[in-house]
This record gives C-alpha cells, structure tokens and sequence, in this order.
C-alpha cells in the first residue's frame, strides 16, 4: 500500500509502516484487539508489548531525514525553524485521547499518522526548553548564602551529575516503552507502564501541584521585581494580579514547537539579566531594604543584617563551611534552592513526546545541563561574593541601585513570563489530559472544541496560581517547599525508581518469551518473585553493568527519599519562622522585599 508522500519525503521507510498494517490485520484476524481500540491506559497491555512497538518506533525514526545532524553543534544554538518534523496528510486524531467512540473507526494509517504529526520539536528546542528555567540560577546565590562555599559547591556539583544520570534514566525508560501506537504523553505514563495506575496517578497528582506552584512562584518574583521598579508604590497584591493576567494571554501557545524558538529568547534574556546583576553587585552595596528576605536573617539570629545605632550595616561577609543557623533547616532549605536549578526532570518525557526523533533528546539534555552547571555556578559564586549574607531569592532583587535593579528586573520579568508560560502549557496538558479527557470526557485538545476549552481553562489555572502566590510571598520558603515535595522526587527519587524496574521487566524475558505480533499474545514461562529476581541478579552475562546500575538505583532512590525527608521538615520550619516573625504576611500591599 502507497505511504502517504509527506511522510516518504521525510525519509520514512514505507515497509516500516506496512509491517505495522500487517501485524494489525493478523491481530484482528485472530480476534485480538488493535492499538487504537483500547483504553488509552489499559492494564492488560504487557510491558513486552510495550517494548515491541517502541523498537517498531524506533526503527523508524532512524530512517528520518536529521537535518539537525547536517548542521553539527550550531542547531543547538540556533535551531531550525523549516524542520518541523514528520507531516501527514490525514486529519490529526490525538493519540492520547480515551475515547472509544471517537478512535472505534479510526484506520491503523490514521491513528499511526497522528501520532507522528504530533512530533515535531528538535533537540535544539530541547535544549532551550530544558534552559528556560527563570527560578534555577538566581536562586543559587541563596543557597550558598545559606551553605557557603564548600558545601555549596560540592552539593550543586553532585546534584548536576545525579541529574543528568537521571535524565538519561528517564530516555531510556521511554526510548524502551513510547510508540506510534501507545504514545507516552506524559511523565504518569511511564509510571503505569512500569508499575501500574498508582504510579500514573501519583506522578499526576506531584506534577499537577509542582507545576501550579512554580507558575505561582513566577508570580511571586515578578510581583517583587514590579515593586521594587515601582519603588514599592504599587500595592504588592496588585503587582503580582498584573502578572497572572499576562499569564492568561501568554498561556494560549498549545504546542512545545512553537515554544521552541521563544524559549530561546528567553535564555539570551536570562543571561543579559545575570550579567546585569553581577555587574550592578560587583559596583552597588545590596539593597538593605531587603534584608529580611536575605540569606543572612538565618545566621547567627540575623546579627550579621542587623544595622548598629548609627544605622551602619555589618560588611558583606563569605563562610568556607556552613554558616551558623542555629540548626540544619536552613541549610537544607539553601541546599533545596540548589535543587531547584534541576528541577525540569517532571517534563523531560513531555519533551521526548514531541520530539521528532526521542534519540536525539540526549544530546540536548547534555548539552543544556552543562550549561546550567557552568552558568549557574559561575552566577552563584559572582553574586554570593560580591553580597555574601545579604543575597535574596532571587538574587536580581538584592542589588542596590535603582537604576541596575530596574535593568534586571525588566528582564527577569520578560523571561520568567516566559518561563511561566512553559510550566503553564505542560500544566494544563497533565490537568486537562489526565482528569477533563480521562474522567470527565472533554474532547482532545487537538480538535475544535478541546482548543475552545484551553482557552477557558487557562485563566482559571492562572487564577489558582496568583491565589497560591498571594497567600504565601515568602519566595525562598515556598522554593524549598516545591523542591523538597515535588522537584526532588521527579529528578532523584523517580527516574532510579523506573529504571530499576524497567531493566527487570526487560531482562527478566527468556528464549521464546515476549509480544507475538502475529497473535497478539504475550508469552511467559514464569511469573511473579523468579521473574523478578532473574532480571535484576541475572541479566545476562553481556550485560552485567545493568545489575550494578540496578543496585546502585536502589540507593540512590532511598538517599533522595531520605534527602527529600529532611527537606520538607526544613522548608516548613522556614516558613513557620517567617510567618511568625512577620517576615510575610497574606494578600498584603507591603512589598516582601520593600
């Protein structure tokens, strides 16, 4: 049968998409059921069918046309606009929609078609997308403040390589289970198709508050960034409602590709804003008006922010080891604004759903944390120098001088809307496909009436994320809350935890095991402890390093667990203390940071 000629120019191989035609019509000929026929999380769907349909995935895409590749490095910089990946001619039926009776006469072509038209990001908007993060670096000199230099450094350096181990943990869990015909859509899916509904539905539940919370925080720090460029006379209250109405306008992008290129922009902005910072910090003193969201109020009961009686400020002061907070809360809560700067973990399988070719997510995943490490740390060292006690999160409001504190928050705030458009967008997918498609029935965001409910569904989300903004200003303390709960556990404690499982299932399959596409069965000599126990200490002997790499998950996913413990006890002890110091108060005009 003729390939639709969209999909031949862009280097597809036509016998790929017959073998796909033929397995289908010799399942439906023995009674099975075709992909596009079942619920879209169906448990009785095996992990060997999974992986069968992935390497029928696979296999496909590496027969794509990879202009990226033409162009070496620089697509990274500067990616292409023309390549907008696999187009099709057929209507475009959203692979993820749980809706029998809209996929019931949906043909293999179509179903197979649309989920490769959904495809279309590069790695160069990978790695723009993964470095549009507004909160990572100018969080950071907050969290040396609170650290020092030593610990610091050390632990933002072990959180940079535990992070891109795990990213490449998440690649290879999805490389293994997305397909044309079941397409991983989100982070949940992963966690069903390794453990079951409880997985999906935790995953869900911490992406959904992760994600709402930092489009809150957005909301926060350009609330604080409006006042302080308003000179405080804006009621704070108001400053930070201006931002949430921008957020229903910028909302309205649908599609990571389009995202692409403005996130783009937005790193550039990122870096014009650190550098204006470094320089105002380098030649300004802080801005002492901020002192009780500072670093510094922790240590030594704030005795190192506390003006003498001529009104005289201590200097600016650095520790090699950790600072004296009374405690080991606030260095844990330094230590989860640190982690924050890794934080895009939850969306990296989002990311590789609408990716072209999912292979290539590893080169920009790199190339973007290797980025983060070196500008990030370089920021946090410069601006923890220059202020030592007296930086604030985030740290663009900690330089005095009116004029460069103007500078910097203008392009603090273009970026983070940008950003906050980001956690937006991939919010409302998990929300709106998760719960309004799932259990409510709402039609797929990729028809008619689904664009018509993104559209009055992102207002109400922006709505909820100014409320969360408005009820607790306190920046640094609401940072460690999000970390500790949700951050942590998506880059450090989940990725371990599939992977684990994922390389069991695999190697757990013998000679004569696994999906027959001719049948549509799935067959297994052995169930339950042995196959368990057979794919973790035996999985063959030209792959051992799995076994190690398995083990060595384990504990890392306790020691995240552990860490994420420590965490959430110390964010909470931080907000209690400000809220008791009336360091913030609840719907207030009077700027946190004025």
């Amino acid at each position: 049968m003729a390939q639709p000629a969209s999909l031949i120019g862009d280097g597809g191989d036509p016998r790929l998409h017959e073998k796909e035609r033929d397995i289908a019509d010799a399942v439906e000929a023995r009674g099975g059921i075709r992909p596009q026929h079942r619920p879209i999380h169906d448990t009785s769907v095996s992990f060997e069918e999974y992986n069968y349909y992935a390497q029928l995935a696979r296999a496909e895409e590496d027969t794509y046309v990879d202009h990226d590749q033409e162009r070496g490095w620089i697509s990274l910089i500067f990616p292409s606009k023309s390549d907008s990946g696999v187009q099709v001619s057929t209507e475009q039926k959203d692979p993820a929609a749980n809706n029998s009776t809209a996929t019931a006469n949906v043909s293999d072509d179509e179903w197979t078609n649309a989920s490769r038209a959904l495809r279309t990001a590069t790695r160069g908007a990978i790695f723009y997308l993964i470095t549009t993060d507004i909160l990572g670096p100018f969080g950071l000199p907050y969290a040396f403040g609170s650290m020092g230099w030593g610990p610091g450094v050390a632990l933002f350096t072990v959180f940079a390589a535990l992070a891109i181990y795990s990213g490449y943990l998440l690649w290879v869990c999805f490389m293994g289970l997305d397909s044309f015909q079941f397409p991983i859509r989100h982070f949940g899916d992963l966690g069903f198709r390794l453990y079951g509904p409880w997985m999906r539905y935790l995953c869900n539940i911490l992406q959904s508050i992760q994600l709402i919370l930092n489009v809150g925080l957005i909301v926060i720090s350009n609330g604080e960034a409006l006042s302080e460029v308003s000179k405080y006379k804006l009621c704070f209250i108001v400053c930070c409602l201006i931002w949430a109405i921008v957020g229903f306008i910028v909302g309205q992008i649908r599609t990571l590709q389009k995202f692409g290129w403005i996130a783009n922009a937005a790193v550039w902005i990122n870096l014009i804003c650190m550098f204006i910072s470094m320089g105002g910090a380098a030649h300004s003193p802080p801005n002492y008006q901020a002192i009780g969201s500072s670093a510094g109020i922790s240590i030594n009961g704030g005795a190192l922010v506390t003006p003498n009686a001529e009104g005289v400020y201590p200097p600016v002061t650095t520790s090699g080891g950790l600072p004296n907070t009374g405690g080991f809360a606030s260095s844990i809560s330094g230590a989860m604004n640190a982690v924050f700067s890794y934080g895009g973990a939850m969306v990296f399988p989002e990311f590789m759903a609408e990716m072209k070719r999912p292979k290539d997510f590893l080169t920009g995943m790199w190339a973007a944390q290797a980025f983060i490490y070196f500008w990030y740390m370089f920021y946090g060292l410069f601006m923890y120098g220059y202020q030592g006690q007296y930086v604030v999160n985030p740290s663009y409001l900690g330089v005095g001088g009116y004029a460069i504190q103007t500078a910097g928050n203008v392009f603090a705030m273009v970026s983070a809307v940008i950003a906050a458009a980001l956690y937006g967008n991939i919010g409302v997918k998990v929300l709106y496909n998760s719960i309004f498609v799932e259990f409510l029935r709402f039609p797929p965001l990729t028809t008619k009436r689904g664009k018509i409910s993104w559209v009055a569904i992102i207002p109400i989300y922006w709505a909820v994320a100014f409320v969360i903004a408005a009820a607790i200003p306190n920046f640094s303390g609401l940072t460690s809350v999000v970390a500790s709960f949700c951050i942590l556990h998506f880059t450090y404690t989940f990725p371990p935890f599939l992977a684990t499982a994922f390389w069991i299932k695999k190697f757990a399959m013998q000679e004569g095991e696994g999906f027959q596409p001719e049948t549509g069965e799935t067959i297994r000599k052995d169930s339950g402890f042995k196959r368990f126990v057979r794919g973790l200490f035996f999985p063959g002997w030209a792959t051992n390093k799995y076994f190690y790499m398995s083990i060595f998950n384990i504990f890392y996913c306790l020691g995240a667990l552990a860490l994420a413990g420590l965490g959430a006890y110390s964010s909470i002890e931080t907000l209690k203390a400000a809220y008791a110091s009336s360091v913030t108060t609840s719907f207030t005009c009077k700027s946190p940071v004025g």
